[in-house]
């Protein structure tokens, strides 16, 4: 199994846009929902956003509703999440998740990409 692989972290002002993806491969992508973490310096790491592996439902904490908008592209292997408006609140490591739940209960973790939202 090859762990999701998130990209497109960086430095971006209060107010601007940035694009994350992961890539998941080695597993059936499709059946797996995929959410975004995220974690900030000496805090708790929380959940972000997600989509499901069937309808495509999305859910978002209240802190980035309306800004933020998860989506998947089940040919490319890829979940992304398009972040807008951005503020420096935003600012931690955020982290991709595939979960699997069946008869088995699969997690599988990116590494985390850092996201700076500072002028």
């Amino acid at each position: 199994q090859v762990q999701p692989v998130e990209s497109g972290g960086g430095l971006v002002q209060p107010g601007g846009s940035l694009r994350l993806s992961c890539a998941a491969s080695g597993l059936t992508f499709s059946r797996y929902a995929m959410s975004w973490y995220r974690q900030a310096s000496g805090k708790e790491r929380e959940l972000v956003a997600a989509i499901t592996s069937g309808s495509g439902t999305t859910n978002y904490a209240d802190s980035v509703k309306g800004r933020f908008t998860i989506s998947r592209d089940n040919a490319k292997n890829t979940v992304y999440l398009q972040m807008n408006s951005l503020k420096p609140e935003d600012t931690a490591v955020y982290f991709c998740n595939a979960n699997f739940r069946g008869y088995r209960n699969l997690d599988y973790w990116g590494k985390g990409t850092q996201v700076t939202v500072s002028s």
